[in-house]
């Protein structure tokens, strides 16, 4: 590689202009130009673009920009595998906690990977799954089921803001996930069961809204005990109604993305277990 173009290109990267390259280097504009047309060739990729009457980098002269030698550089982009993306989903109460912790082994065990992460309730994952829309999700089932593959056990918990005592208000102000969540039927039927008169204040797919609104003193909420913050408080009353025991699995499609093998799922879930993200540690 040419180090002298190496070097009109990390000035471009820097002034965002072929024009200052030139003046800075002392030389034409057309033979920075020819300079570039020559580093592409010898990489084999496009480094430019053009966005409306700018010039600007490619994702892989953006690649190239990130590496301030010529020898990563050249190890980077003559040797490098193709990126390709993976498709993640995962319910937004454990956006927070499960997730950042699969991702973190996802890039572990491919360092070229791109993700492109779907936030939404299990079922609907588990629907996008079985129309090969997602490669991998994070999903919840119940503990007799068999589906996926097992990461830990977690369970539904009510939380409140400890700076608003109102679990003995009535009606009872709560909050939930939509009817698609376990925890809330088990909520609702569990209130109708004690002849508990409550107040469905909201149902949201937010795990952020849900926790704003408790942490305001609106409402007390249903929510996995791995997702409830440090800032909230779990609480217990004889009219809180119980909440199931879920599992949580990651779940493949019928046609699973190349990369992810039986062999790799298993090395991640391994990995997962003995980094001890157990439901006590979350």
């Amino acid at each position: 590689m040419d180090i002298e173009a190496l070097r009109s290109f990390l000035a471009f990267v820097e002034t965002g202009s072929f024009t200052r390259v030139a003046k800075q280097s002392f030389r034409s504009q057309s033979a920075i130009s020819m300079q570039m047309k020559k580093l592409e060739d010898e990489l084999n990729t496009q480094l430019f673009t053009k966005d409306g009457r700018m010039l600007v980098l490619t994702e892989d002269g953006q690649r190239l920009a990130a590496h301030a030698t010529h020898d990563e550089a050249l190890l980077e982009l003559k040797n490098k595998l193709p990126q390709q993306t993976i498709h993640l989903g995962c319910p937004d109460d454990y956006a927070e906690s499960v997730l950042p912790h699969i991702v973190a082994l996802l890039r572990q065990e491919y360092p070229h990977i791109s993700l492109q992460i779907t936030c939404a309730p299990s079922v609907r994952l588990k629907n996008l799954l079985d129309s090969n829309r997602l490669d991998l999700a994070i999903v919840t089932r119940s503990p007799t089921s068999q589906e996926g593959y097992f990461l830990q056990t977690d369970e539904g918990i009510w939380v409140g803001s400890p700076a608003h005592d109102i679990v003995n208000l009535k009606p009872l102000p709560i909050v939930l996930f939509q009817r698609d969540c376990k925890f809330h039927d088990a909520a609702i039927e569990g209130f109708i069961k004690r002849n508990h008169h409550y107040q469905l204040i909201s149902c949201c797919s937010s795990a952020t809204a849900n926790k704003g609104l408790v942490r305001k003193g609106l409402a007390i909420s249903a929510m996995a005990r791995c997702s409830m913050p440090s800032d909230l408080i779990e609480l217990s009353a004889p009219h809180l109604p119980s909440l199931p025991v879920v599992d949580i699995v990651l779940s493949l499609p019928s046609k699973p993305h190349l990369l992810l093998t039986p062999e790799s799922i298993n090395r991640i879930i391994d990995r997962y277990k003995s980094e001890q993200f157990t439901t006590e540690k979350c």
